[in-house]
């Protein structure tokens, strides 16, 4: 007795749910969760950087451990969380995109190619 899936197809053909169309479906959710995780790592200390800017002045003027002002501080900072998230993009293809990926190209077509007519 098959899962209830399998029972409830129509003959002969696989319900959009399961097989390769559920593989690639969650192949694209990793995509986007990856994007998204790594954008908002990036963009957002970049934009808590710019409303204490605005919003702070006193608190980026104000002299940080080193001599520095604390906004050169946190403007100089940038550069390694963007790296951050370069690397956090990386680990996250590595774990969870590159194994999903390598199953859909595994799995053998589901409509045979026909033949070039001549």
């Amino acid at each position: 007795m098959g899962r209830p899936a399998e029972r409830d197809a129509p003959s002969g053909r696989v319900p959009p749910w399961t097989g390769s169309h559920r593989d690639l479906r969650r192949l694209r959710r990793a995509c986007r969760w990856q994007r998204r995780v790594a954008t908002f790592a990036a963009l957002g200390y970049f934009a808590v950087f710019l409303a204490l800017t605005v919003e702070a002045p006193s608190v980026m003027t104000r002299l940080a451990p080193g001599g520095l002002p604390t906004g050169l501080l946190l403007a100089l900072v940038q550069l390694p969380v963007t790296w951050l998230a370069v690397l956090l993009y990386e680990y996250t293809a590595r774990r969870f995109v590159d194994p999903l990926a390598r199953r859909v190209h595994r799995r053998p077509d589901p409509v045979p190619h026909e033949e070039p007519r001549s």
